[in-house]
């Protein structure tokens, strides 16, 4: 499931922690008729790609396994599932941004790239997700090179930046705080400084890691326990952490809020799990944007974007042509239909992420 099938509220809960990954594609691997799994879990998308000899076989364990693992009500998701070539049409389309919520943005890219990574050191991976994972490298960058799908804001950081331009203006002099030194906490620090911004101040759990991103910005750093005595300087928050829950809190911002005599503070959550609480949102001059309302302002640039759509598609296409789905990945070929079909769960079961 994804941003399109799942709002935040879903997608955080289905959310698989990155030091959680390892444990689950061994526990995937494990099911009878599995014999290979990669786990992408990011802000905007939970996707298990597998292989299987017996793919409705394993399709069932999996869909048991999941079902374990995940308290969601009957309805509440709505999944989507491809097999064979469509499987890697899908994996390809993620690869080159197509899929992503801002259209071309290329967090992405590194995020599939991570994924299989993790899957190989986990020892979850052969010869056919091997094959498939190293093509999906190969395709999303022929797409971002030989295409313009990458033109305008093209990454969910520089998304939050044009937000923060519409609702502070021009950004000069601003104040910001980054709390998580993650990579999309970086590329949204780097477009706020070039838009601007006067300061960055970084706070992270590993105190190291936010005193290498403050350096790397010209800025400076604060231990993870002492960031809420920093709000009342600045005027952005940016939070994206990997946190299992809220690490901004209704009351911990109305406490700084009644020091600040009225000025402003807008906050960018931007993690999944959300780092902030929705309640923080009816504080008198705070203003909240999760991740999911970033969409209106990526959809601004889409119009331009979209035109490359059908290009890069074509791309993706001429790839497979030339390569062949067995030659590829040794995948069986569908028996029929695309190969592709968006499933709801059945009432009398709990639903799933994608397999």
């Amino acid at each position: 499931m994804n941003h399109k099938t799942s709002p935040i509220e879903i997608r955080e809960r289905l959310a698989i922690a990155e030091k959680s990954v390892p444990h689950h594609l061994s526990e995937i691997c494990a099911l009878d008729g599995i014999t290979e799994a990669v786990v992408l879990s990011t802000c905007n998308r939970v996707e298990i790609y597998g292989s299987s000899d017996n793919p409705q076989e394993a399709l069932d364990r999996l869909v048991d396994y999941l079902i374990d693992h995940f308290a969601v009500a009957p309805g509440e998701v709505e999944f989507y599932r491809h097999e064979s070539e469509a499987a890697a049409h899908h994996l390809f389309e993620v690869a080159s941004g197509l899929d992503s919520m801002v259209l071309g943005e290329t967090e992405i890219f590194g995020q599939v790239k991570k994924a299989y990574a993790t899957a190989q050191e986990t020892g979850t991976t052969a010869r056919r997700m091997n094959k498939l994972f190293q093509q999906s490298f190969t395709v999303g960058k022929l797409v971002r090179t030989s295409t313009r799908i990458q033109q305008g804001s093209t990454s969910v950081g520089s998304a939050a930046v044009d937000l923060a331009e519409k609702i502070f203006g021009q950004l000069d002099g601003c104040r910001v705080m980054i709390i998580g030194a993650g990579e999309m906490s970086r590329t949204t620090a780097q477009s706020l400084l070039s838009r601007g911004a006067k300061s960055i101040i970084v706070s992270n759990r590993s105190f190291d890691k936010a005193e290498e991103l403050a350096a790397e910005l010209k800025g400076s750093a604060v231990r993870f326990d002492d960031w809420e005595s920093c709000l009342d300087e600045v005027d952005i928050i940016v939070s994206s952490t990997s946190a299992p829950h809220a690490v901004v809190k209704h009351e911990m911002i109305s406490r700084v809020m009644e020091r600040r005599r009225g000025h402003s503070l807008f906050l960018i959550d931007i993690a999944v799990p959300r780092d902030i609480e929705d309640e923080v949102n009816d504080i008198d001059n705070v203003y909240l944007y999760n991740i999911d309302q970033l969409q209106q302002i990526a959809s601004e640039g889409k119009t331009r974007r979209e035109k490359q759509i059908a290009v890069c598609r074509e791309v993706i296409d001429e790839f497979l042509r030339g390569k062949g789905i067995e030659a590829l990945a040794g995948l069986p070929q569908s028996g029929g239909g695309s190969g592709s079909e968006r499933i709801q769960p059945e009432p009398s079961s709990r639903p799933l992420t994608n397999p």
